[in-house]
């Protein structure tokens, strides 16, 4: 099993904390970075091969992960010459890719059976399969029902329930041998593109652990509850430490 991990953005929404470093390498407890758990959780669950795609700060990732024999993978880097988006660094690569592999962004903290993902997205025939998690929110007004300027009913302070994308897919590579390399693509634009061909992704619910790191409070949230979440994370402590 392969997967392909999107290590290349500034963490603009992180900073000061990825002012020097890259956000996959910011620290978690007194041990780790999120990359290396990232990387024990891949190795635990059987993946054997990673592509990192780097950009910014990229020369700091390749000094830390190296070729990836700490952890008992094999790593190559996909480094882009400009930013290229989400999706876009795979485009490139495709000559490179299995015919199913794992795509996530580097800064995702879930216990998410990733093997589990991958799996269902062989079986499904689908394109793509996003892990999804369910978020709740809760309006803090009436939400009115209007239509041609008459009110036909009303919620008082509803709450609200989504499907979220939680950074985390399966796909195929043949979804994306269409795609010229070195064009700037989001996933949105990808999934957006799938539904308009007919060719509709999947969804793979997920209602476990997901912290995704995006603002200094989010990454202060995990530091201060990684302790209680270890074992969920890192089920099995390895010799390897990364900070």
């Amino acid at each position: 099993m392969h997967a392909v991990i999107l290590a290349g953005g500034k963490g603009v929404r992180l900073r000061p904390y990825t002012t020097a470093l890259p956000k996959p390498l910011v620290p978690i407890g007194d041990e780790h970075v999120i990359l290396d758990i990232i990387l024990r959780q891949l190795a635990a669950q059987g993946f054997r091969s990673v592509t990192v795609a780097i950009n910014h700060l990229g020369t700091l990732i390749r000094a830390v992960v190296g070729n990836g024999s700490a952890w008992g993978l094999t790593v190559e880097y996909a480094e882009e010459g400009a930013p290229l988006s989400t999706v876009g660094p795979l485009f490139g690569l495709v000559d490179q890719l299995p015919e199913h592999f794992l795509v996530m962004n580097g800064d995702v903290l879930t216990d998410l059976s990733f093997e589990c993902l991958l799996a269902q997205h062989i079986t499904s025939g689908a394109p793509l399969t996003v892990a999804t998690a369910p978020s709740v929110s809760k309006v803090e007004f009436g939400v009115l029902d209007v239509r041609e300027e008459h009110i036909h009913g009303f919620t008082e302070k509803p709450t609200l329930t989504y499907h979220v994308s939680m950074g985390v897919y399966a796909m195929s590579r043949s979804t994306i041998a269409r795609y010229p390399a070195g064009l700037a693509y989001g996933f949105d634009q990808l999934v957006l593109d799938l539904i308009e061909r007919g060719e509709y992704p999947a969804s793979y619910l997920f209602d476990g652990l997901w912290m995704d790191i995006g603002r200094p409070d989010d990454y202060d949230e995990v530091n201060r509850t990684f302790e209680a979440l270890r074992p969920r994370l890192l089920p099995e402590r390895s010799a390897v430490s990364v900070a």
